[in-house]
């Protein structure tokens, strides 16, 4: 009775502890192998998260619509609809345009990140990795997002408009849809018109140094972005990085 007791105040005593903020955090879990739900889920939930889980898909767009969460975790490989086929019908909608997705997956080729990011994912981690890494991870991520957030505003570049805090494009009074990561780059580059990033600053102030990526990831979205946006407004400075030219 008393051990019960001294674990019901534990609990009690972790629950004042964590912020309000964080408790508030919302963190979808999507993978067919339930081992992995409940090992990433239990660490998760020790730093206050709220996780809501799902075992493929179908379910983790059914999931993300109700609950939108602040950031989803999802495997690849998964029956009745893969985890990069989700992550493209996610993206198509707009009340969910702000949340993080990162692949957690044991395909750790070059083809298979680039394929992600083309889906519309912000990372891309590979298994197995500690529950402490992954924590850490997370933790990144969110804190970004937080900072990004914070540093809203609005742009008019080209008769461009760009609009941070929405995450919304406005072009020749067509809006455009662009996932996060290539929207945070092609709010960059039009920060500062006709100044060349370079790679690494590039990858610092999207992807942060906390997060590894693949060579390709920058020209992949360089790519996405001429395709929506236009082709001659992204300038590529052979050996250094890219510049947004009106």
């Amino acid at each position: 009775m008393l051990l019960l007791l001294y674990i019901y105040m534990l609990k009690i005593i972790n629950a004042i502890a964590i912020p309000m903020k964080k408790r508030n955090t919302k963190i979808l879990l999507v993978d067919d192998e339930p081992d992995i739900l409940e090992i990433v889920g239990y660490n998760l939930a020790q730093e206050g998260y709220q996780i809501f889980t799902a075992a493929n898909g179908k379910l983790a767009i059914q999931v993300a619509k109700k609950e939108v969460p602040d950031l989803i975790i999802m495997d690849v490989m998964m029956p009745e609809m893969d985890g990069m086929e989700a992550c493209e019908h996610i993206r198509k909608i707009p009340e969910l345009s702000h949340v993080i997705i990162t692949f957690l997956t044991a395909r750790s080729e070059d083809y298979s990140q680039v394929a992600g990011f083309d889906a519309g994912a912000d990372d891309y981690i590979t298994k197995p990795i500690k529950p402490k890494l992954l924590v850490s991870k997370v933790k990144a991520l969110l804190r970004r997002l937080k900072e990004q957030e914070q540093n809203s505003e609005t742009l008019n570049v080209g008769g461009i408009e760009i609009n941070r805090e929405e995450y919304k494009i406005v072009k020749d009074n067509i809006e455009i849809s662009l996932p996060r990561k290539e929207f945070e780059l092609f709010y960059l580059l039009a920060s500062k018109p006709g100044k060349v990033f370079k790679r690494d600053e590039i990858l610092d102030k999207v992807w942060g140094n906390e997060v590894v990526v693949g060579g390709r990831t920058i020209d992949v979205h360089i790519r996405k972005l001429r395709e929506k946006i236009g082709e001659d407004l992204f300038k590529t400075i052979k050996g250094v990085g890219y510049k947004f030219e009106v």
